[in-house]
């Protein structure tokens, strides 16, 4: 880790790179470079250490993918709204979403501007919260949560012909949706896949039996914790082609995980990849700040819980994705070194994601790379 006095530094040293004509809109090594105390390479998985990725805004939740040869970054993007902080993340109150393209790890990042204001999309009312995006054929599809004028978190899809957008909103958001984090997977046979659902402010457990029920709903402590959703996705990509089921994550005793059980159990930020023919469901323990994992043989599940891919960061939240890009395993995910520790003002981080012979992960702990 390195002092934050560095990373305010940075700041405005991008700052003024800004305001002396630098036309494009990359944050470059040759600026890092003019700090003899920074390392040359601002996204550094080399020498263990991870800096953040974009400094000019606050981001999180990064959604990594790669496209057209580059990995695309879908991140939320975090700005100081004014709205008192709660239990229910009101205070995370984004309005729209930018979109980040890099050729190398190490090299350029590229803000590619607004993809989608929340101006833009007839239904929504507020909070844009942790998007992902997919392609299939020459089409991109963006999946973003934001609640909707009665303030019930649903999931929407906008399309475009290019990977950063902009992005155009469907009228209304995708049927049979709810709650929020929607995380897409595409498996090897072309079928595509949406994960999707928090609890606490993200209302999954309002949703007890697929219909919203307003009030909150939790299982006791000695019960199955609540558990992320799963739907195949239609041909069109734009809605569900099936009811979304339960995800289960059990115990290597093939118990599920129990609502007590806080170190362990589904939170929010699922994320499913694979990796030599296995698939990994990984997700954020919320209040334990821990980035977990398990393990299943087909897309729906049950999935045998492992172990911790990442310790917590710095600040309350954490939210991650994982791609290979160029031989590579990559872990993207957030803290908030960059604000100082301020919980809702994030920053996308990277670092190399490395599997044991026996294919579970090896843990990383934040906060000492």
């Amino acid at each position: 880790m390195y002092p934050f006095k560095f990373r305010i530094f940075k700041v405005s040293l991008f700052v003024a790179f800004l305001f002396l004509g630098c036309k494009d809109k990359q944050i470059t090594k040759a600026s890092e470079s003019l700090i003899d105390e920074l390392p040359e390479d601002p996204a550094s998985i080399v020498d263990g250490k991870s800096l953040p990725l974009i400094s000019h805004i606050y981001t999180a939740d990064p959604s990594a993918h790669v496209f057209e040869g580059k990995l695309y970054i879908y991140p939320s993007h975090d700005f100081e709204s004014g709205v008192p902080e709660d239990d229910l993340g009101s205070h995370f109150d984004m309005k729209d979403y930018h979109v980040f393209s890099m050729d190398s790890i190490g090299g350029d990042v590229t803000d590619h501007g607004v993809a989608l204001h929340i101006k833009d999309v007839p239904w929504a009312g507020r909070q844009m919260w942790a998007p992902d995006a997919a392609k299939k054929g020459d089409m991109y599809y963006f999946y973003f949560p934001v609640k909707d004028t009665s303030d019930i978190f649903k999931i929407g899809v906008a399309t475009s012909e290019k990977p950063f957008g902009p992005f155009e909103a469907k009228e209304q958001p995708i049927e049979g949706s709810y709650s929020m984090d929607p995380a897409v997977f595409e498996d090897s046979n072309g079928t595509y896949y949406m994960y999707f659902g928090g609890i606490w402010g993200g209302q999954l457990q309002r949703w007890a039996g697929g219909s919203y029920k307003g009030g909150d709903s939790y299982p006791n402590a000695d019960q199955p914790a609540l558990t992320p959703k799963i739907a195949k996705l239609a041909d069109d990509m734009l809605g569900f082609a099936e009811t979304p089921k339960d995800v289960q994550i059990l115990d290597k005793k093939g118990d599920p995980l129990l609502a007590g059980d806080n170190g362990r159990r589904f939170f929010e930020a699922a994320w499913v990849h694979k990796y030599n023919g296995n698939y990994y469901l990984s997700y954020s323990t919320g209040d334990t700040h821990n980035i977990a994992y398990a393990i299943g043989d087909n897309p729906y599940g049950p999935f045998t819980y492992q172990g911790v891919i990442l310790k917590p960061v710095l600040g309350w939240t954490n939210h991650h994705s994982i791609v290979e890009y160029n031989g590579k395993w990559l872990l993207f995910y957030h803290d908030s070194s960059l604000s100082g520790g301020k919980t809702h003002l994030r920053n996308v981080k990277v670092t190399e994601l490395l599997y044991n012979k026996d294919g579970t992960i090896k843990t990383k702990d934040a906060m000492v790379e």
